[in-house]
This record gives structure tokens, C-alpha cells and sequence, in this order.
């Protein structure tokens, strides 16, 4: 962990800024996130999971729009692997990506109806849920498993580290480079760093996600 003196402090600056900004907007959506698990069916807990799945080096709009056509065609639990691959629009990888959806099926199938809740349940705090997601959901790294638990109000003090949040962690002078490759150990190493640095600057981890994605994107999404 850097010393606080050696932060930008013209970005975090505007960081700050930008949180207090749009707090309520972030407090907002994780409510809706925490809906999902309270209120949600099991297909919307698995159309939350099939979602991360999709997103690896896509854009995370055109793989919600892909899920929403699954949905609305009835293919998102029922349907092949041709018919989904023909709904993945602008999905990078959609062959394989096609693949690791039928195969999450699989994996929470319980006697021919998809359950996550009674899986998710077996675990005592989400960073184990996340290890037994990464084992065992083809296609599902740290960063997409932290995103779903993210998305279902079950990962609170789970960090989600893609482009946007590691290049402005570099900005602010955070972390020294973005690594090439990101393998588990050197994961939980940057979550680590991320996190204490969340409580040194007063955001919550899963606020200062939402706030470092909106600051590339100007939009608060999923």
C-alpha cells in the first residue's frame, strides 16, 4: 500500500468529487443489485451470472442486450448453443462464450430447473462463493465472479478489476503498473491493495468500483 502523500491528488480530487456527486445513485443501484437476491427468480440470478460470462473483452451494454434477446426468445435457459450463439451480437468470442453458457447450465442444474440460490447458500462469506465459482464455471475468472456477486448484492468487499478500474488505480498512483496477466495470487493482491485503499479515501469498496467505472464512462450500469 502507497503512503496517502504519494497519491495524484489533483484525481483523487475528482474522484472524491465525483462520489459525493453521485452517491445516492450509487446507493440506489446496489439496492436494486440487493433486490436481486431478495426478490429475484432464478432466472434472473442466472441471467446476472450468464451476463459476467459474456463480458470478458466486450462491452458490458452489448452483452446485457445479448441476454435480454436470450430472454426474450426463451434461449437463455432452454435454448441450444446454435440458437444462443445466433443472439450473442457484438459478443467477443461468442463461439466459445455460446459453449461456457450451456455448461454453466449444466452446473446448477438440479433436476432439470437451474438453482444458484442453494449453491451460492452452501458458502459462509463471498470470497469462498467466488473461489468455488472460479473452479467450477468455465469461462469464470476473479473479475467476472466478483462481478456477479457484485450484481446480486452478495460482494460488498469483493473488488472487480477490469481496464477501467486498474487504469485509474495507475492514475492515482494506487498501484505502480497494470500487470500484463492477472492470475489468482496477483489478483487478490491488487483487491487487497484496492480495498485499504478504499477505507484510507472513505468509499466503500463496491461504491469506489462504480465510481471509477463511471469516471471512464460517465454512465452508472451493471
Amino acid at each position: 500500500m502507497k503512503n496517502s502523500n504519494s497519491y495524484d491528488e489533483e484525481l483523487l480530487k475528482d474522484v472524491l468529487e465525483i462520489y459525493f456527486s453521485i452517491k445516492k445513485e450509487i446507493e440506489n443501484r446496489l439496492n436494486e443489485f440487493a433486490k436481486v437476491w431478495e426478490k429475484g427468480t432464478e432466472e434472473n440470478l442466472f441471467s446476472e451470472l450468464a451476463f459476467c460470462l459474456l463480458t470478458p473483452q466486450s462491452k458490458a451494454k452489448m452483452c446485457w442486450e445479448s441476454i435480454c434477446n436470450l430472454i426474450e426468445k426463451n434461449y437463455l435457459i432452454n435454448g441450444s448453443e446454435e440458437e444462443i450463439l445466433d443472439c450473442l451480437y457484438g459478443v467477443r468470442f461468442k463461439y466459445k462464450k455460446s459453449k461456457y453458457l450451456v455448461r454453466c447450465r449444466e452446473v446448477f442444474n438440479a433436476s432439470g430447473k437451474i438453482s444458484i440460490r442453494n449453491e451460492i447458500d452452501k458458502f459462509d462469506s463471498p470470497s469462498e462463493v467466488r473461489e468455488w465459482l472460479v473452479k467450477n464455471v468455465k469461462g469464470m475468472g476473479y473479475k467476472e465472479a466478483s462481478h456477479f456477486l457484485r450484481n446480486i448484492g452478495k460482494g460488498q468487499d469483493l473488488a472487480i478489476l477490469d481496464r477501467h478500474i486498474l487504469k485509474n488505480l495507475k492514475l492515482l498512483n494506487v498501484i505502480e503498473k497494470i500487470p500484463d496477466s492477472i492470475p489468482p495470487k496477483k489478483y487478490l493482491e491488487l483487491e487487497q491493495t484496492m480495498r485499504e485503499f478504499s477505507k484510507e479515501i472513505g468509499i466503500p469498496l463496491d461504491h469506489l468500483d462504480i465510481v471509477l467505472w463511471y469516471k471512464e464512462t460517465k454512465k452508472i450500469f451493471k
